[in-house]
């Protein structure tokens, strides 16, 4: 019978078998997303966006599920917002929106109304208004006001109309009035020397996503299924 060990160098052991090591392996890429044409224009998804909101989470959103389509986030005004939609693919708006006949309007969420006052104001001093609470106040509406008639019992400002919500802001930080906005307007434009409190039972603002009935492409869908929080796999 053959001896299996391996004969050994002079005054040494035998040297073992070398064993084989087993492969290893390897974990698949993901697939890359197929990047356009050579000769194909890139595509680009222009969305409006109106003073206040805040599209950031679904921007994000948006450039992870389509890496080969820019967004370009385009401000607008709310005075403008429906002649604005003629140019681009959406827009967050506020309601109410003009011609909703020739519109896909999805109402997103409703803003609280917030009262805008010097910091040192007694109106500060609570968590929360009433309308009686502004009894005897001078209300400022700004030319570019979002919400409209409000009937609360307060006092008509004896100065000329201030056009922008910025400048009317300073105003109260001066101490000659108060302002009500939604929330998210009192945020952008905040100020060391002004607050705001939520004004109960106030006028709410209706933020809401909207696009051209004649317009309506693929890209559009996604978007729209971005907002309402569908996932890529999710059917329409």
């Amino acid at each position: 019978m053959k001896n299996d060990r391996r004969r050994a160098p002079k005054g040494g052991r035998p040297r073992p078998a070398k064993t084989q090591k087993p492969a290893q392996k390897r974990t698949p890429r993901p697939a890359a997303q197929p990047a356009p044409p050579a000769d194909q224009t890139p595509r680009r998804f222009r969305l409006g966006v109106i003073p206040g909101a805040t599209p950031g989470k679904w921007v994000d959103a948006w450039r992870e599920r389509m890496p080969h389509v820019g967004m370009d986030v385009v401000p607008i005004t709310v005075a403008g917002q429906r002649a604005a939609l003629d140019d681009l693919d959406a827009a967050l708006v506020r309601l109410p929106l003009d011609d909703r006949d020739s519109l896909h309007v999805i109402p997103l969420y409703d803003e609280v109304p917030v009262v805008v006052a010097p910091i040192d104001s007694f109106l500060m001093a609570t968590d929360s208004l009433t309308a009686d609470d502004l009894t005897g106040q001078v209300l400022i509406t700004p030319g570019d006001d979002v919400l409209g008639p409000l009937d609360l019992p307060t006092q008509t400002p004896s100065f000329p109309t201030i056009e922008t919500t910025e400048d009317s802001v300073a105003t109260v930080a001066s101490g000659v009035g108060i302002l009500i906005v939604p929330m998210s307007l009192a945020r952008l434009h905040h100020r060391r020397d002004v607050d705001y409190r939520p004004l109960l039972g106030g006028r709410t603002s209706t933020v809401a996503l909207a696009w051209l009935r004649d317009a309506t492409t693929p890209d559009v869908e996604t978007f729209v299924g971005i907002v309402r929080g569908r996932t890529a796999n999710s059917s329409r």
